[in-house]
């Protein structure tokens, strides 16, 4: 009896250390995943390889780019069951390579959709949305992803037919990919308990879009990620320009001009192979839009940027699945001309009991965020010293939000000033003028420059009479004329 008992105490001492191994091998692998992919994203990618045929015929226009370059070739076939290394040939089906590079490239994937097309009509409001000025430094990539090949040849016409010019302007490249460079797309694994044919459709989704970043890279300085169904705002490419500019200086991976799915999401072109690998390792985990998120994260940008309003709007009814009904619009969208703010690079300071993280520089931004300060009193103040002297057209200052209605400056004043005193870090104007008093909460100046003689180095929010409420400045926009003579 008592060797039986020692015997089942070894066995069960034996399943828990075989127990405990096969967990710290589990653990182990899934750190060796982690830091493979952390390797991956950040080793230094060189631009995509475009390899010539000797012999290549501009009639059929293919382009063949390396995807998988050789030390990458272990990990990308462990992470997306590809195996060796993969050149993707790209038939050129309307277009031609461009000859120069441009501002933005816009990319568009678009399939066969069983209800409904709208890709027409995404194509024209992206160029009737842009003035001649603006046409010059942007180029159009479709994507024409679906297996029909007669789907594909009457799209071709179409698009041909409605947008010759910009065809032969060089602003529209339509393009395709053959089933045969794709993954395995059947028997994939049905996370969060899909069905079979949803994950089919957005693992090839993300597929088609890795190969429309990886041969955008080269196109331009930036590029944005549309879908096929999306309505633009007036000058759009204006309104992009501003918001990179106030951005100079500061790190970003995503810039969001709508809070829909991957619609208006902004990168530097210098990140698209990296984010094309990106989706391709990952491609039957999850939905683009969710992965997007994740490579944002892992290079380091924690927080969304997003800017309001919104330049781009889902306009499409029936769903490219199955075409099933989708109703989601963005409510932050504004089809006429996006006039953002220019906020000149400034230092901002408040004496203000600041609450929590809602520091000053958030009112200060085009970014969905504000300040947030404790019941302010008597001769308290947000302060803006500018980098430059400048000229300012328009001050816009809102305060409160929808929920928090009562937050506002309820007794204020706003003053700009000049000559500045002080230390770079404690710099402050010693005169400044009264433009206007903050009326239910906000306040709008316009024609500036004309009120105002000189150069303007501060501007100033200053409380009136101290109130128990406390202060919500949600946002603060500055509009400048031309730049003064130095």
């Amino acid at each position: 009896l008592y060797a039986v008992l020692h015997v089942r105490h070894s066995l069960k001492y034996c399943d828990k250390m075989r127990c405990l191994r096969k967990r710290s091998a589990v653990s182990f692998l899934g750190v060796l995943v982690i830091c493979l992919l952390f390797m991956n994203l950040y080793i230094e990618d060189g631009y995509v390889l475009v390899k010539h045929d000797a012999s290549l015929q501009l009639i059929r226009e293919t382009a063949t780019h390396q995807l998988n370059p050789e030390r990458y070739v272990h990990t990308f076939k462990d992470l997306s069951n590809f195996s060796g290394s993969i050149n993707i040939s790209y038939r050129y089906l309307a277009g031609a390579p461009l000859t120069r590079k441009r501002y933005l490239t816009i990319g568009l994937s678009s399939v066969k959709r069983k209800k409904g097309n709208y890709l027409l009509e995404t194509i024209k409001s992206i160029f009737e949305q842009s003035s001649y000025e603006e046409l010059k430094e942007i180029a159009v990539v479709v994507q024409l992803a679906d297996f029909d090949s007669a789907w594909c040849e009457g799209m071709v016409q179409d698009i041909s037919q409605k947008f010759a010019h910009h065809i032969i302007a060089g602003r529209l490249i339509v393009i395709h990919v053959p089933e045969e460079y794709y993954p395995v797309l059947d028997g994939l694994k049905r996370n969060y308990n899909d069905p079979e044919d949803r994950v089919k459709f957005r693992s090839k989704q993300n597929v088609d879009y890795a190969f429309l970043l990886n041969f955008c890279a080269n196109l331009s300085d930036y590029y944005v990620m549309l879908e096929d169904d999306v309505r633009c705002s007036k000058n759009f490419l204006t309104a992009v320009k501003k918001v990179i500019t106030s951005r100079e200086g500061s790190y970003w991976v995503t810039l969001e001009f709508s809070k829909l799915g991957y619609i208006g999401k902004l990168y530097h072109s210098h990140d698209l192979p990296r984010l094309a690998h990106f989706l391709l390792m990952f491609y039957q985990e999850m939905p683009c839009d969710w992965l997007l998120i994740h490579f944002r994260g892992l290079l380091a940008q924690k927080e969304v940027i997003r800017f309001k309003p919104s330049l781009f709007q889902h306009m499409g009814y029936y769903s490219s699945y199955k075409g099933a009904e989708n109703k989601l619009k963005d409510d932050d969208f504004e089809e006429e001309s996006f006039d953002i703010p220019d906020n000149p690079p400034a230092n901002l300071l408040t004496n203000m009991n600041v609450f929590e993280n809602y520091e000053a520089s958030k009112a200060y931004s085009s970014i969905d965020e504000y300040f947030w300060g404790k019941a302010p009193s008597i001769g308290d103040f947000y302060g803006i010293v500018f980098e430059k002297p400048i000229k300012i057209s328009k001050i816009k200052v809102v305060t409160g939000t929808e929920d928090r209605q009562n937050d506002i400056l309820h007794h204020g004043a706003l003053e700009v000033g000049e000559k500045i005193v002080g230390s770079k870090n404690g710099r402050q104007c010693t005169t400044y003028l009264r433009l206007g008093e903050f009326r239910n909460g906000n306040i709008e100046i316009t024609d500036v420059e004309h009120k105002v003689l000189f150069d303007i180095n501060c501007m100033r929010i200053l409380v009136t009479k101290s109130q128990k409420e406390w202060l919500i400045i949600r946002s603060i926009s500055v509009w400048t004329s031309q730049t003064p003579n130095q």
